[in-house]
């Protein structure tokens, strides 16, 4: 197999999409003739933050570099170069403006109820690890970024765990594509004779999942506003002499940043709730408040 059948394979995607196999060759004799400039560029607009995917430019320039028409570590070396460009723009944000960074990360991504509070389990669970491994899980890669620059990680660290991380991820992909060329060719000759059944299934299952999880959304959004009390309500039970049960759920890396109080709160780690609800009296209602 060479360049010329590997490559036209896995862009048959386009063709799909309403581009014609003039197109397609466009896309071919682009990748071939500027490979290492479309790599590092699709790779640093994709760890910025833009909705573009850059493991399939990997896959194809790891599957050309296994045909000896690019060199697998310059591949590799700008690929890495591009993530940690990315990776430092999300540390430095996360270490000057972190918690509005965190909360817009959150916001737009598909659990914005829970985003936050599990990133920062799984970040106060492996710390700097995190960081070796968070590209690989979808929608962890920036919001680890920049809680490493929010936590105030140091920073010889968090850029040797950068670096790693970045090393990892696209040598990951780039192997990927060298090693299962044959298999990318023949996925993209059979999305271009079943692409069209393939999109609108997959198209179907989104829709549901995504309606789904509004559905649910919405819900707990219901029952949150029908079990709420505003701070002055709490204010005015306390005063009173009246005051319930007040659990602080808020996450160990939040009392770093803010270890204040509501006065007479009993403080829960949220993920280790389960092993700490003890602590909560039976007999007395409950308030519960967290970030």
């Amino acid at each position: 197999m060479d360049a010329t059948t590997c490559v036209p394979a896995l862009l048959t995607l386009p063709a799909r999409f309403g581009c014609d196999n003039k197109t397609v060759r466009e896309l071919t004799h682009l990748v071939l003739r500027h490979g290492y400039a479309v790599l590092f560029i699709m790779v640093l607009v994709e760890q910025c933050g833009l909705p573009i995917p850059a493991v399939p430019i990997l896959l194809v320039m790891g599957a050309l570099a296994s045909l000896h028409k690019f060199s697998f570590l310059a591949a590799w070396g700008l690929a890495t170069l591009a993530a940690i460009a990315g990776d430092a723009l999300w540390y430095t944000l996360g270490w000057t403006r972190g918690t509005s960074i965190l909360n817009l990360l959150c916001r737009i991504s598909l659990e914005p109820d829970s985003c936050i509070s599990e990133a920062k389990t799984t970040f106060s669970r492996w710390g700097a690890a995190t960081l070796l491994f968070a590209k690989f899980v979808p929608g962890l890669g920036a919001i680890a970024t920049t809680m490493a620059g929010w936590t105030r990680l140091p920073r010889t660290r968090a850029l040797l765990s950068i670096v790693g991380g970045a090393s990892l991820w696209s040598l990951a992909y780039l192997s990927a594509g060298a090693v299962f060329r044959t298999q990318l060719e023949e996925a993209g000759q059979a999305f271009h004779r079943y692409g069209g059944w393939m999109l609108a299934v997959f198209a179907l299952l989104l829709a549901a999942w995504l309606a789904w999880k509004y559905d649910q959304r919405q819900r707990f959004i219901r029952e949150l506003r029908v079990a709420r009390i505003t701070p002055a309500e709490l204010l005015n039970r306390i005063l009173a002499g009246n005051p319930p049960t007040i659990v602080d759920l808020r996450h160990a890396i939040d009392l770093k940043h803010d270890p204040a109080r509501i006065p007479g709160a009993i403080w829960i780690d949220s993920a280790g709730i389960d092993q700490e609800i003890a602590k909560i009296p039976p007999d007395r209602e409950v308030v519960l408040y967290c970030s």
